[in-house]
């Protein structure tokens, strides 16, 4: 694991802790039930927890799972199971979309999702 996520972890923490005291690294640890040893392990890159802690953290620091299981180089479960079904057709999707800017990815979405095609 590089240590974006961990950084990105810390970095939400800390801007918390900013205005609430109780985003401590000692707190937060306790509330998404690891260690604080862990939690700070995390934080510096040297440890990667599971998909549930992830999302647990995600709650925790109001940040997309999404977003923070990808940092972390993880797939969610469910995404995982849709890649699994047709994998070939998605590695070519999401190859083909990942050239594209936002704006073309959105419009390919919405025309699937509202049944243009």
């Amino acid at each position: 694991m590089t240590n974006e996520f961990g950084s990105y972890i810390r970095e939400c923490r800390e801007a918390k802790k900013a205005v609430d005291r109780s985003f401590s690294l000692r707190q937060v640890a306790g509330r998404i039930d690891v260690q604080p040893s862990y939690l700070s392990k995390v934080e510096r890159g040297s440890e990667t927890p599971s998909e549930q802690k992830i999302r647990l953290l995600a709650q925790e620091l109001n940040q997309d799972e999404d977003v923070l299981l990808a940092l972390a180089g993880k797939v969610s479960t469910d995404l995982q199971q849709v890649i699994r079904k047709r994998p070939e057709l998605f590695a070519r999707v999401i190859r083909e979309l990942a050239t594209l800017p936002d704006h073309a990815v959105f419009r390919v979405v919405r025309e699937v999702r509202d049944g243009k095609w």
